[in-house]
């Protein structure tokens, strides 16, 4: 690695420039652009209901996201007058690796940089057994109260392990609910980065007080009490049935053309189609591994389980940084979606299972039905502030990190609809978190090193068309296949 000559430190890499990217070369894109229109027919013929319009908004405007033919920004050099088209990218929250990708960068900086202060943080994780990872998902408005219980149970540990008074103890945290699993299946679970101790009022403001670690003692106690109280809460929402001391899932709407979508992605099995119900096959390329060693602070039981061995010091951001972007990745990435040889797509798992399995394989009618799963429902906060991190707390503004005002960004957003490389003036600019994170930078001329400005925002038909027909591109998106009846049966 080269160093500097007076410092002998490393020196670090030169940034690389801004390829734009093709979605409609990825295989994802692919499939979805086949068979989507396909699987929404299939839905409808099997249930008698279309599925949730936000569901198909979510196909439609992935197919457009990265796309030049739908509209994009120009972006010029000052000083030699390269241009760079810069595409709209679609927001969306569901599979969109791209868009995904970039959520996760910006939310981990915002959370790095404005919201955890300077003090140890320790993420607590909680699953849920899967009849209750169905029954959030088909009900999320459940996951508030649920999340108020355990929220309140960790407080109250935390404040006890201080051993200070509970009216002068202040706690802190951050949740970022989870829907996803390795496999693209449907598992909603709960992320708490909470601040590793307590907060109280000094003189001179707000004064943190660190505490022990929890043993697994302890958390095995906390988790029966948790599991207890959600249950009850459950019940008091309407959600479980108690009846001679056993719980039961309360019905469920018989119209929700959902449910059997979000059951199936739970449990790994198919919804729709010929092989209705079974298991989506999986393929084992490593020896089976023998049963781990009980992991420290992690316990399990019922079907839920609480782990809280991961800590990020006080001084090391980058690590807490690495943790926030784990939780907020997104659900799929580009390179783990392959087909094979028999039109199949291959899912090539995140880490292999325990048992060996490092790849899914599924039809693409039925990876269409995983895509589906995972879309949230509109308006549904994915992640939450508590305690001294909470909007409206009063020691807030003393505890979060102050942050330097840093100069708008030449390629800002100006009001335009927002590019894949560029975000509007509230947010973190995507050009700031391509150098922060990955060393790519969009701002610089590849070909001087001189400043991109965007001159104009194009967005209308017939500008699109002159501009890429001019410059050899296609000025026509790439054409979704319409729906095909026989593909419904063409596989056993």
């Amino acid at each position: 690695m080269a160093k500097d000559a007076a410092t002998c430190q490393p020196l670090a890499p030169p940034p690389v420039h801004y390829a734009r990217r093709r979605p409609e070369h990825t295989v994802l894109y692919q499939l979805v652009q086949e068979h989507a229109a396909t699987f929404f027919t299939q839905v409808a013929a099997e249930t008698g209901h279309c599925l949730p319009h936000y569901v198909q908004d979510e196909f439609d405007a992935f197919l457009a996201c990265g796309i030049l033919a739908h509209g994009f920004l120009r972006l010029r050099c000052t000083c030699c007058h390269h241009e760079k088209l810069v595409s709209f990218s679609c927001k969306r929250r569901g599979f969109c690796p791209s868009c995904g990708a970039r959520r996760m960068a910006e939310t981990a900086a915002h959370l790095v940089d404005a919201i955890i202060p300077r003090v140890p943080v320790r993420q607590w994780v909680v699953s849920f057994p899967i009849p209750l990872r169905v029954l959030l998902a088909a009900r999320p408005e459940l996951i508030t109260p649920v999340l108020a219980v355990i929220q309140r149970l960790i407080t109250t540990f935390l404040i006890k392990q201080s051993g200070l008074p509970r009216k002068d103890a202040h706690t802190g945290a951050v949740t970022l609910i989870q829907r996803f699993g390795s496999a693209a299946n449907l598992n909603i679970h709960l992320h708490c980065l909470v601040l590793d101790g307590v907060y109280t009022q000094g003189q001179g403001g707000a004064v943190f007080h660190a505490i022990t670690p929890p043993s697994n003692t302890q958390l095995q106690t906390l988790l029966q009490r948790l599991i207890r109280r959600v249950m009850r809460c459950l019940v008091k929402q309407g959600a479980l049935v108690e009846e001679a001391g056993e719980l039961y899932l309360s019905d469920t709407d018989p119209d929700n053309v959902l449910a059997p979508l979000h059951a199936a992605s739970c449990t790994y099995r198919i919804a729709f189609g010929p092989r209705k119900g079974q298991k989506v096959l999986s393929l084992q390329t490593v020896p089976q591994q023998p049963p781990p060693v009980t992991s420290p602070r992690c316990v399990g039981e019922g079907g839920f389980s609480l782990h809280a061995n991961t800590f990020c010091p006080a001084h090391d951001r980058a690590t807490l940084e690495r943790v926030c972007r784990y939780i907020t990745r997104p659900a799929l990435a580009n390179e783990r979606v392959t087909t094979n040889d028999k039109g199949q797509v291959v899912l090539k798992l995140k880490s292999p299972y325990r048992d060996g399995i490092s790849h899914i394989i599924m039809e693409p009618l039925e990876f269409m039905q995983r895509l589906a799963a995972l879309v949230p429902r509109p308006r549904l906060n994915l992640i939450r502030f508590h305690g001294v991190l909470a909007p409206n707390h009063k020691l807030r503004a003393e505890v979060v990190p102050k942050q330097a005002a840093t100069a708008g960004s030449p390629a800002a957003d100006d009001g335009q609809p927002e590019a894949e490389g560029i975000a509007s003036a509230w947010r973190i600019s995507w050009a700031r978190l391509l150098k922060r994170v990955f060393n790519i930078d969009i701002e610089t001329c590849p070909h001087c090193q001189g400043k991109l400005k965007i001159v104009a925002a194009i967005t209308t038909p017939a500008a699109i068309t002159k501009i890429l027909t001019h410059l050899g591109l296609s000025a026509q998106p790439p054409p979704a296949a319409p729906a095909r009846q026989g593909e419904l049966f063409a596989f056993d």
